[in-house]
């Protein structure tokens, strides 16, 4: 029972950190133009 003292904090912080890079990689415009980038790969020699 004691060990759920540790882990419930330490998952909350873990989705915290989760969503702030979710949102750091949104707001960079990482998510922009997904597709392109594919294509570039394949475009290039």
């Amino acid at each position: 029972m004691d060990v759920l003292y540790l882990l419930i904090p330490l998952s909350v912080v873990l989705v915290f950190v989760i969503l702030l890079g979710l949102w750091w990689a949104i707001d960079r415009g990482q998510f922009e133009d997904i597709e392109a980038e594919g294509e570039r790969i394949l475009r290039e020699p």
